[in-house]
């Protein structure tokens, strides 16, 4: 990673404005007085409509077609320049031309705008998992060669970011990253047999977008985490240890050789990693609220139940074997989400969907980003598919 010297944030585009980490970096671009020239969203265009309205950016763009038209219409009495499709997307990240890029978008699609930011920003603020995770390497070689730096935004990562600050990298011995252990820490999978969408919604401390709050209950966020940290910090994946502390105090920590441990504490909201990342090497004023150290009672740690929650261990599998492993699996782990949202599959077959999937999909090796972006193709077709038998057998079993 680049090091700068001028935190000022004066100009900021953000790529999926309309989701939680996207609306989250609103209010720090407010908070910080700066000016966002560039604002993408999926498909909600009356949403996002409301936003353009109010942040009058030079460009927005829509990566789907229909709502970008519906939205050029609706903002015809302006002056913003619409753009529309995943082109549109990647058209918007090359004219972007921000102190501040964040790429808020989730998936493979958010690889192509990605890397157009990277040719026109000085910092890409990297909010999105599923690309790094799929092509961590490709994708930070390409951000590289655009010229831009990257600074995690990512709770975890920024805290990892942030301990950093007090080394060199060659003095580092192991990655720490903590884990909530989400709602249903200490249950067994028997108990996680009846676990309903509300009740996996419903996390202990983060207020996230229902994808990644699923995720975090099945530590497959974790996993993801771990994958993201070895790609962003070259660190070997078997120094990179997971550890759950419930009261998601100390966001993540570094050891160092002689065994010091710096650890990057605060409340548990984004902005606070979301503002760091747009203002490093300085700091702000930031919007979190402050910790009170008089309710802090105790700090507790955990090691992760990885027999319950088989997708941490699939991920460092999954890294291991590299190639498009990773790929398949966070693909495969976002089609089966998207089933237990909608009630066509049951909690733990999400465990099942993804690991077999995985399994069957991955290869290891060298591979290209088209191979990958085809890996992930694949894999979404094969876990539907998985998931509608599972869901078939299900209700014919009723």
């Amino acid at each position: 990673m680049k090091i700068t010297t001028d935190g000022e944030c004066r100009h900021v585009a953000i790529f999926g404005a309309t989701g939680s980490i996207g609306r989250q970096s609103l209010d720090v671009a407010d908070n910080l007085g700066a000016r966002v020239d560039v604002l993408t969203a999926g498909s909600r265009d009356v949403e996002f409509e409301a936003i353009c309205r109010r942040y009058k950016p030079r460009i927005a763009a829509m990566s789907n077609t229909d709502a970008a038209s519906r939205l050029k219409t609706a903002l015809a009495d302006t002056d913003i320049k619409v753009y529309g499709g995943e082109n549109g997307v990647e058209s918007a990240a090359y004219e972007a031309d921000a102190d501040n890029a964040v790429i808020a978008i989730s998936g493979m699609a958010a690889s192509a705008p990605m890397m157009a930011a990277a040719k026109s920003c000085r910092r890409i603020c990297m909010a999105n998992k599923e690309a790094i995770v799929a092509a961590g390497q490709l994708l930070l070689a390409a951000i590289r060669d655009g010229g831009a730096e990257l600074i995690p935004v990512d709770s975890e990562h920024s805290a990892i970011f942030q301990s950093l600050q007090a080394g060199r990298k060659e003095d580092v011995a192991k990655l720490i990253l903590t884990a909530s252990g989400g709602p249903f820490f200490g249950k067994k999978r028997a108990e996680l047999e009846k676990i309903t969408p509300a009740d996996a919604l419903a996390h202990p401390t983060w207020l996230m977008g229902p994808k990644i709050t699923i995720d975090c209950a099945m530590m497959m966020n974790k996993g993801f985490e771990v994958i993201e940290a070895m790609h962003l910090f070259s660190m070997a994946l078997d120094d990179i240890e997971v550890i759950v502390h419930r009261e998601s105090v100390i966001h993540s920590m570094v050891e160092y050789r002689d065994g010091a441990v710096i650890a990057q504490l605060g409340a548990p909201d984004m902005r606070t990693a979301i503002q760091y990342a747009m203002t490093y090497p300085t700091r702000a004023d930031g919007l979190a609220q402050r910790l009170d150290w008089r309710m802090a009672k105790s700090l507790t740690f955990y090691p992760p139940d990885t027999e319950s929650f088989p997708l941490l261990a699939l991920a460092y599998d999954a890294a291991r074997r590299g190639g498009t492993y990773p790929a398949v699996m966070s693909a495969a782990d976002e089609v089966a989400v998207g089933k237990f949202l909608r009630g066509e599959l049951d909690f733990c077959d999400i465990f099942d969907v993804v690991i077999e999937t995985t399994q069957k999909l991955g290869r290891s090796g060298d591979v290209t980003l088209d191979e990958i972006v085809n890996a992930d193709r694949e894999a979404r077709v094969v876990a539907g598919e998985l998931s509608d038998r599972i869901f078939a057998k299900r209700r014919g079993a009723v």
